[in-house]
């Protein structure tokens, strides 16, 4: 009879969370990194600023292209006006009306400047991949996050499972101090035991809830969506085992998008110094214009006169001294370059300590896991025994109990190990640059 309706609960149990688990979307963890590509707005901002970058790359705005302009002046007085003569003459005229129109067209353009147009465009090329080196290591560090957020689920969810179990157990456990009370076989303090224990087994399983509810809340933040959106994870949660420590190192070298920053920041300094070097240089312009200009005067020799035309012509100039301005600038430049060797030894090396200190922890989270899973085996075997003693009554309640609690601490701690273990390898693929997008 007690066998019978533990196992009609259980059942009850079982179709409960079937019914719930149906009720809710099954959330990949591609799907996941799929929504977060489209929707995360630090993504979207770096995006963006990339794109920004490369409309930046055009000859126009490193200075190959002419400028075409179009003006146009009108002028116009009213005086009161008098004029006296070489030969003794005067005109006198109140309220004299003047009038003074040009407009045209010019071109001017810069055919020569030292090739600092060509360092210039070059420099925007370098800007353009140091965006996209930008939009590469926000892309990752948020895959990334995502990837650790959707895995705590998991391990959670987990958590969740095993203390579904122990509720499970300790309500077999109240059902049979209730009736071994009843038959006369237990006293009133065993029954009280077990349905404080049954308590505690239930808050706890109400704080992981919540700690679960809050961790859903967070990843649909960062796939910037209705933070109330209701799914479910996956429960596997499996760590990839064969990573390698120099094959890491060999792609971080050409993958890292932080490196490969620093490496681009060391091409655009010493394309600044090309450029500064273009001040030694004389610079040349031609420029050319088409005119037309119309004077009207109501005193004086001419009442009207009109003219139009091309002209045309080229200035050339070319620094002599300016204080030694141009040597300060080199000199200077020359150091920023000097900055950017430094700090792409500085990164290689803390890249090459991270990933030394990270795969350390890998290694060790690899035999941690699979510890805790032999620990979890024996504390369930041991549960399993326990059980069968204490339905016999051959073992007390304290027994049953620390049985009951190294099990689900066990599945716990073999839970929490395969998480640590997965955090492990997403921060050495992050830090390799190959983690899957």
């Amino acid at each position: 009879m007690i066998n019978t309706r533990i196992q009609l609960q259980s059942f009850i149990i079982f179709l409960f969370c079937i019914v719930q688990t149906n009720a809710q979307e099954i959330l990949t963890l591609e799907s996941a990194v799929k929504i977060a590509l489209e929707n995360n707005y630090e993504i979207k901002i770096a995006t963006n600023n990339s794109s920004i970058q490369e409309t930046n790359v055009a000859v126009g705005n490193a200075g190959m292209l002419p400028t075409v302009t179009a003006n146009i002046l009108d002028n116009n007085s009213i005086q009161n006006s008098s004029q006296v003569r070489q030969d003794g003459t005067s005109n006198k005229l109140n309220n004299a009306k003047n009038n003074n129109l040009s407009y045209g067209v010019g071109l001017d353009w810069t055919i020569f400047d030292g090739l600092r147009m060509f360092a210039k465009l070059d420099q925007l090329k370098e800007l353009q991949k140091m965006g996209e080196a930008q939009l590469k290591l926000t892309i990752i560090s948020r895959v990334s996050d995502v990837n650790a957020a959707y895995y705590d689920l998991v391990q959670q969810q987990q958590q969740l499972a095993a203390l579904d179990t122990t509720i499970v157990i300790s309500n077999q456990r109240m059902t049979l101090a209730q009736n071994r009370f009843t038959i006369g076989k237990a006293s009133k303090l065993e029954v009280l035991n077990a349905q404080v224990d049954l308590n505690t087994d239930q808050v706890a399983l109400l704080r992981q809830k919540e700690l679960y509810a809050n961790s859903k809340i967070l990843l649909n933040q960062l796939l910037a969506r209705d933070v109330t959106t209701e799914f479910r994870v996956i429960d596997i949660l499996v760590v990839d085992s064969l990573l390698s420590l120099s094959e890491l190192r060999t792609l971080a070298e050409k993958q890292n998008p932080q490196l490969q920053s620093q490496i681009i920041s060391k091409k655009i300094a010493e394309l600044e110094l090309k450029q500064i070097k273009a001040g030694r240089y004389p610079t040349i312009r031609v420029n050319t214009a088409y005119n037309f200009s119309e004077s009207k005067s109501s005193l004086g020799f001419l009442s009207q006169s009109q003219a139009r035309g091309l002209n045309y012509g080229f200035s050339a100039s070319l620094n002599l001294f300016d204080g030694f301005a141009q040597n300060r600038s080199e000199k200077i430049a020359k150091i920023q370059i000097e900055n950017s060797k430094l700090s792409i030894d500085q990164q290689n090396l803390a890249l090459t300590s991270q990933l030394s200190t990270s795969f350390q922890t890998y290694l060790t989270n690899l035999e941690l896991i699979i510890l805790e899973d032999k620990n979890e085996q024996i504390a369930k075997q041991n549960l399993n025994i326990t059980l069968e003693k204490f339905r016999i009554g051959t073992i007390t309640t304290l027994e049953f109990r620390t049985a009951q609690l190294n099990y689900v601490n066990a599945k716990v701690r073999f839970s929490n190990a395969q998480f640590q273990g997965k955090l492990s390898e997403i921060a050495l693929k992050e830090l390799a640059g190959t983690i899957e997008l």
